[in-house]
């Protein structure tokens, strides 16, 4: 698919991964749609890409449906979905007080990472569906792209990981199922499993810390820079042959078990 003009979402858009993949995409030429829960962070990607902010709860579907409206008056109705807001949090099943890890915590994560991004992704297939096809010699019949964010947990989780492995099992596990579904409307579907990247979020940990996670990635020996995860993100996009596919996106990492 040609990026210039389209209108495109990028969920969890505020920051991290999907600041890259907004301001990558917006460079790109097409109209987006940063859509996050964080109202300010939104507002000021949007305002330096010349896009919309969009408060957008992903696990609520009034929220994902006003955002989705608001971003189809401003840009007309995303071809392209970047399902990337999601969260982390490590924490093991049996306490050192030997009391199980609250049921709650494993919820949270499943219901953001896994359901939120299911949630958004039947929301806006529905509104591709309705769209006529695009004009492209290649890719006759195409609707839309959507790229879905996983991780390399999904395969090699660590101790206290098992809620964020789930989800992001879940994630990847999904991503054929919908891609043969949506097949029939033209619309691709994609995920990325990313390794350790410097998000902010990690960037806060002491330097230590920082290098000696580096320090496990065989080559290159650094953490994954957020532009080369929205570099990927465009690059299925583009490219109309990549559908069904769950890319990881690591430097050859496989983690150990802590």
């Amino acid at each position: 698919m040609n990026i210039q003009g389209q209108s495109a979402i990028v969920t969890g858009g505020g920051s991290g991964l999907g600041e890259a993949v907004a301001r990558a995409l917006a460079a790109g030429g097409a109209k987006v749609a940063v859509l996050d829960v964080n109202a300010a962070n939104a507002q000021r990607v949007a305002a330096d890409i010349a896009g919309i902010a969009c408060i957008c709860d992903v696990t609520n579907s009034e929220s994902v449906t006003a955002a989705l409206d608001a971003a189809t008056a401003a840009h007309g109705v995303p071809r392209i979905v970047m399902n990337i807001a999601g969260i982390g949090t490590a924490k093991r099943i049996i306490g050192k007080d030997g009391s199980p890890a609250p049921l709650e915590d494993f919820e949270r994560v499943v219901k953001i990472n896994l359901i939120g991004t299911y949630n958004v992704a039947r929301l806006t297939a529905a509104r591709i569906a309705a769209t006529e096809p695009l004009d492209d010699a290649l890719n006759s019949g195409e609707r839309g792209v959507m790229v879905n964010t996983a991780s390399v947990a999904a395969f090699d989780g660590q101790v206290g990981q098992e809620a964020y492995s789930a989800s992001k099992g879940g994630v990847v596990g999904m991503t054929l199922p919908l891609a043969r579904d949506l097949a029939q409307w033209g619309i691709r579907v994609c995920t990325i499993a990313p390794g350790i990247f410097a998000t902010p979020l990690l960037q806060q940990l002491p330097e230590a810390v920082q290098q000696s996670l580096a320090a496990s990635i065989p080559f290159p020996k650094r953490l994954g820079d957020p532009g080369e995860f929205a570099s990927m993100a465009l690059e299925i996009v583009r490219n109309g042959h990549l559908n069904g596919e769950v890319i990881r996106l690591d430097g050859a990492l496989r983690m150990a078990p802590r």
